[in-house]
């Protein structure tokens, strides 16, 4: 893809994590990148606690994008680790490293393990938005319904 955004991408500790393996897409098609973690030691996450969880690396996104972090669905479905605060937005002018806040929402202890896949990444174009107050809204059929009102 000529046209794709190029992600920069700094390792922040190249001489402990060679074993971690870097973003990557998984397959041909896959929307996001996969996340390992880059724990020194096995991290266990009990029920209803969060962990937050370092990757190892930083980046640097193109402005106009950001990246989203979110929860790698085989986790969430086996072992009820989800993201918690899903999905997580790094913005384009963070330089820091990428963690990702992991919570336990099932009722058994979870062991993170050193170079496990543990969320996606996902590059998206964002757009910034001008804000006008105005005195009324326009009408719509919908009007204020909301929380199921659309439908059962």
């Amino acid at each position: 893809m000529s046209d794709a955004p190029i992600i920069c991408l700094k390792r922040l500790h190249p001489e402990r994590d060679q074993d971690v393996a870097l973003p990557r897409y998984m397959t041909a098609h896959a929307a996001g990148m996969d996340l390992c973690a880059a724990v020194a030691a096995e991290m266990t996450v009990e029920p209803g606690r969060i962990a937050l969880v370092p990757t190892g690396f930083a980046i640097s996104l193109p402005l106009g994008y950001e990246a989203q972090i979110r929860p790698r669905s085989g986790l969430a479905i086996r072992h009820g680790i989800t993201v918690v605060n899903a999905p997580g937005t790094i913005d384009c002018d963070y330089r820091g490293e990428v963690k990702v806040g992991l919570i336990n929402l099932s009722d058994q202890r979870y062991t993170i393990r050193r170079g496990e896949r543990i969320a996606q990444m996902v590059i998206q174009q964002v757009c910034r938005a001008q804000v006008r107050v105005v005195e009324e809204l326009d009408e719509t059929e919908r009007k204020e319904g909301g929380f199921g009102s659309t439908g059962k």
